[in-house]
């Protein structure tokens, strides 16, 4: 049988196998859909897309082995000829900023309505930006906001350390810089953050999605 040429193929990248079936049984009954593959970790979804060439791969973030991150990574440095769509629960800065920074052509989450990822797989297909309104507004909010606000990469490494009880000493010597860099960095920010202790910057690095846990 040909196929059709306005056929869009699929490669369906989850760890669950819930989701990859779930989401198999709502595509398949679209005509201009095919599910061409699926893969359960980023190692293999990066394989299969270069054996398949998908025109969209369907991408969840936290996998074992190699995140969505990583693979979205790995197919751009293999120039391999695909579009990725991140199909996510997770909505927060950090994780939405790295993915489109990688490459991914569209961010959407996984409690939205069927017909958006129909239109949002559709979009892709043709190269086209497809965003959840909630990922939009946090892209947005952040382009818009000061940028002394925005902490640098020390600055998230020597908060990240802190969430994880480390001293300034300890900080120090895993980062390799002086104790009394680390708390420049702390000064630096709290002001930032509008806090004024360790536990503060903490918490409302968790709740702005600047730090996530696990």
């Amino acid at each position: 049988m040909t196929e059709n040429a306005d056929t869009i193929r699929i490669l369906i990248v989850d760890d669950h196998m819930v989701v990859r079936e779930g989401l198999k049984g709502m595509l398949v009954g679209q005509p201009d859909f095919e599910v061409v593959g699926e893969a359960p970790d980023g190692v293999q979804g990066v394989a299969r897309a270069a054996e398949l060439h998908p025109d969209v791969v369907l991408m969840d973030l936290r996998m074992p082995v190699l995140d969505g991150v990583g693979a979205i990574q790995q197919i751009g440095q293999r120039n391999i000829s695909t579009h990725i769509l991140v199909l996510t629960t997770y909505d927060s800065d950090s994780d939405i900023v790295p993915a489109i920074e990688a490459g991914a052509t569209g961010y959407l989450l996984k409690d939205a309505p069927r017909e958006d990822l129909f239109r949002a797989i559709r979009a892709a297909a043709r190269g086209e930006s497809f965003l959840a309104p909630a990922v939009a507004s946090r892209l947005m909010g952040k382009m818009r906001a000061p940028a002394e606000e925005q902490l640098s990469a020390r600055e998230i490494e020597v908060l990240d350390a802190v969430s994880k009880g480390q001293s300034n000493r300890e900080i120090g010597k895993n980062l390799h810089i002086s104790e009394a860099t680390v708390k420049t960095h702390l000064i630096h920010i709290y002001d930032k953050l509008g806090v004024s202790d360790r536990t503060s910057a903490v918490m409302a690095a968790l709740e702005r999605g600047i730090l996530r846990l696990g």
